[in-house]
């Protein structure tokens, strides 16, 4: 049995003498209901001895003097039976509970609902009543999630945080950075940087220097739908950014998108970026983006590393021991990024390209094809199976044509030089005549031209 110390009994007795119900008096104390009803009972015994209990004459006093004010009534007088029948969970409000129901689906707080319960029906009961009868409507049982566990090198979790005030470079005052996290699932070990400004290039990038930072890949990646990641969200068929896409190919990673609006899926990184801010960057400023990633790699090798995780118990570093021989081994070569562009097939049967054309066969003429603009060529692709047509070199100077002959039609201004250099090929004389003939005729003469080449082929070129 629960015995109350002095001060606590006194206190429960002065709020039983203030009139206060058995609820608002362990709101107040904190005490077991179960006790203070004990108690309760201990008062009213107390205060029905007292009643009863004979009071001594004194000389002097008025028989007024010698009574005693009634005192308090017991919280209860009745039989056992009738207490077993009353109903004590009954709520005053019941009788209106249709009325505050529809209140309630009106957003209405429960002030507001007991000031109309007053004024149009005269309700009677205090404001407590109303606000637990509200409280009660309004409840919804919590969701229940399962408690993910996953296997060494299987999965890493990223998304975007703020990083801590810095210098910006350009303008001279403090600004935050875009702070990015991934962190390994299994172990909790993170990567952290601040950059100034995100894109799709640098999302990729940053994902790259995590791999390497780790020492290896995981198998999966999850991730917030950002427009860096994901271009078009979708619970079964979500559409990654191609240029992260290929990225992530190249690595032999998956891209696993959260549902939207469902931050639990990737909790982990969450957490981490929650912790950088909390603990290693609050109350800081740095004077530039590098000094600030230098101080995170600190902190993440001298404290978050180093640190028992709550919930595993277990120390950062020496989870992350085990899940790095189970990353998948860095590709030799780092990704190759490029610039993707879609092109329309000109009459000519190429596609411009910073002022320049390329050959774009075999796509059709008309067509648009899916351009990836590398640092020295350039990959035409088709546009819905993204198979590759065809790879050029890139040309650094504007105004240039890569269109091989044989995908050229005829075209007399340029066949001149062929037939010129033909005839030459059968002798000096033949091209000096050759020449004499298109000077003479122009573009008319390219017949005879043609006539005189076309021997070769039949006669030796002496005879000819």
């Amino acid at each position: 049995m629960n015995v109350l110390k002095p001060h606590q009994q006194s206190t429960v007795f002065t709020l039983l003498e203030l009139n206060k119900s058995q609820r608002e008096i362990h709101r107040i104390t904190g005490i077991d209901r179960k006790t203070i009803r004990r108690y309760t009972a201990i008062f009213a015994a107390r205060a029905t001895a007292s009643a009863n209990a004979p009071i001594p004459a004194t000389i002097g006093s008025r028989p007024s003097d010698q009574t005693p004010p009634p005192p308090r009534p017991p919280a209860f007088q009745g039989t056992p039976a009738e207490a077993h029948n009353f109903d004590f969970a009954r709520s005053l409000c019941e009788p209106h509970r249709k009325w505050i129901e529809e209140q309630v689906r009106l957003l209405r707080n429960a002030q507001s609902i007991y000031q109309d319960l007053v004024d149009e029906f005269s309700f009677a009961a205090s404001y407590e009543s109303v606000k637990r009868f509200v409280r009660a409507l309004r409840h919804i049982d919590p969701e229940q999630f399962d408690r993910l566990d996953f296997l060494p090198g299987e999965e890493a979790q990223v998304d975007y945080g703020e990083g801590a005030p810095t210098r910006d470079p350009k303008t001279g005052r403090y600004r935050r950075p875009r702070l990015f996290v991934m962190t390994l699932r299994y172990s909790r070990h993170s990567f952290r940087r601040v950059v100034w400004k995100s894109s799709q290039e640098v999302w990729a990038r940053l994902h790259e220097e995590a791999f390497r930072y780790f020492g290896g890949c995981v198998q999966y990646v999850v991730l917030d739908n950002l427009k860096e990641g994901v271009i078009t969200p979708d619970l079964y068929e979500p559409e990654i950014n191609h240029l992260y896409a290929a990225m992530l190919e190249h690595y032999g990673v998956v891209a696993d998108p959260a549902r939207i609006r469902d931050p639990n899926r990737k909790g982990t990184v969450e957490n981490a970026i929650q912790h950088t801010q909390g603990t290693a960057l609050r109350g800081r400023n740095f004077d530039s983006i590098e000094e600030q990633n230098a101080f995170l790699v600190r902190w993440e090798a001298n404290w978050a590393s180093k640190r028992l995780h709550g919930r595993a118990r277990r120390q950062v570093e020496s989870m992350f021991d085990e899940d790095k021989p189970h990353l998948r081994a860095l590709p030799l070569t780092g990704f190759r990024y490029f610039k993707q562009v879609v092109r329309t097939v000109s009459d000519d049967t190429t596609i411009r390209i910073d002022h320049s054309w390329y050959a774009a066969r075999p796509a059709a003429i008309g067509s648009t094809v899916l351009v990836r603009v590398f640092d020295s060529t350039i990959e035409v692709r088709d546009r819905q199976t993204q198979a590759l047509l065809r790879i050029h070199p890139r040309f650094t100077e504007p105004g240039q044509l890569l269109l091989p002959e044989d995908e050229r039609p005829f075209n007399p201004s340029r066949q001149t030089a062929f037939l010129l250099s033909a005839a030459g090929d059968i002798g000096p004389q033949t091209k000096a005549l050759c020449q004499q003939m298109f000077e003479a005729q122009g573009r008319v003469g390219q017949r005879g031209m043609w006539g005189i080449v076309g021997l070769a082929k039949r006669y030796p070129a002496r005879i000819v």
